[in-house]
């Protein structure tokens, strides 16, 4: 009881419960001393990574409970099983690549989106998701209540940045500025996920100002993962 009340008080909360899990099965006595250790170590570290998995995720705020499992990669639907393996490695975080993903109402463009959001954070990325349309109303507010800055800074920070629903409506001038500002922050140094409903060479008028639309997708098209998606809807499906 000595050694459990000890490793409660240093919050070596994996670590107890393994101990706890020895005592009861008596497997203790089967254990030398580094044999021991490195089971106690083992479930302490794995116990902080499911920790750090489960709070990266409930702030990243996904639209979807997803995972790669999940996925559908029929081929017929425009998704490249190499393609999606390469996705899941992460190397992609670690070089500040884009994905953009486009594709039809229903066509699982979300789903997709979230999928690798939740792979960044068991990878132990910090990831942030939201629907374009919130996040520019956030900018708006935040400029009002004078919070802008530390907003910014906030979306700037985050390892993986998921943009939804892009282009449902032509952007306002400002809007156009909040997004060039979040991109160029990002650009070659932190990675973006774009869905949207429109191929990419349509963004150009949602955007709305050519110079502005040009810097935007320069920063974004050239060093990107471009994934079609095809098929009907998945939605009718279910």
């Amino acid at each position: 009881m000595k050694i459990e009340v000890q490793l409660r008080e240093l919050r070596l909360h994996g670590m107890c419960s393994s101990w706890q899990a020895l005592l009861e099965t008596r497997r203790h006595h089967e254990l030398n001393l580094a044999e021991g250790l490195e089971l106690l170590l083992q479930a302490e570290q794995q116990q902080r990574s499911d920790q750090r998995f489960e709070r990266l995720q409930k702030n990243a705020q996904f639209r979807y409970q997803a995972s790669i499992e999940e996925l559908n990669l029929d081929t017929s639907r425009g998704l490249d099983r190499s393609l999606v393996t390469e996705l899941t490695t992460g190397n992609y975080l670690s070089k500040g690549e884009a994905i953009l993903i486009s594709g039809a109402s229903g066509a699982g463009k979300s789903f997709l989106a979230s999928a690798l959001g939740h792979q960044a954070c068991a990878q132990g990325y910090k990831v942030l998701y939201y629907n374009l349309q919130k996040l520019l109303l956030k900018t708006k507010l935040s400029r009002i209540d004078g919070s802008i800055y530390k907003f910014m800074d906030k979306l700037s920070k985050s390892e993986l940045l998921i943009l939804d629903d892009f282009g449902l409506t032509r952007l306002e001038p400002q809007q156009r500025m909040d997004l060039m500002e979040i991109i160029e922050d990002r650009h070659a140094k932190r990675s973006t996920i774009i869905a949207s409903q429109l191929p990419v060479a349509n963004w150009y008028d949602v955007i709305g100002e050519e110079t502005v639309a040009d810097a935007i997708l320069d920063r974004l098209v050239h060093t990107s993962y471009r994934i079609e998606l095809k098929g009907e809807s998945l939605r009718k499906k279910r």
